[in-house]
């Protein structure tokens, strides 16, 4: 399975982006994992940002709640990160992730996009 992510780029504070991540390969089982937008800044840990189920519940870490919406569409295979009021400190590279829900391993993985936030 390959995760391709796009839409980052650069942003004022305050503004809208919206990232897309779209699964190919062997994507049969794609409806059964747990997918999830991760983000990292030089010289910091990797973060999740946000998580949804193979129900569609989400979650969310504290300094996005309110202002980030992680959705999926599965007959299309993509995974989506609705980004609203920016601020700066959201700048990092954005990595799509799916991973086995039962255990929580992460299964794949995309290259990221850039995300820069400009005060």
């Amino acid at each position: 399975v390959q995760l391709v992510e796009s839409g980052g780029g650069s942003v004022q504070a305050g503004g809208s982006l919206r990232l897309s991540c779209v699964a190919s390969g062997d994507i049969s089982y794609y409806s059964r994992y747990c997918m999830g937008w991760n983000r990292q800044t030089l010289g910091k840990e990797r973060e999740r940002v946000a998580y949804i189920d193979r129900d569609g519940s989400a979650s969310y870490t504290d300094s996005v709640k309110g202002r980030f919406i992680i959705s999926r569409d599965t007959a299309a295979n993509t995974l989506y990160l609705q980004m609203d009021s920016v601020r700066p400190e959201d700048t990092a590279k954005y990595y799509c992730a799916a991973f086995n829900c039962n255990s929580g391993s992460l299964l794949y993985r995309g290259r990221g996009t850039q995300v820069t936030v400009s005060s």
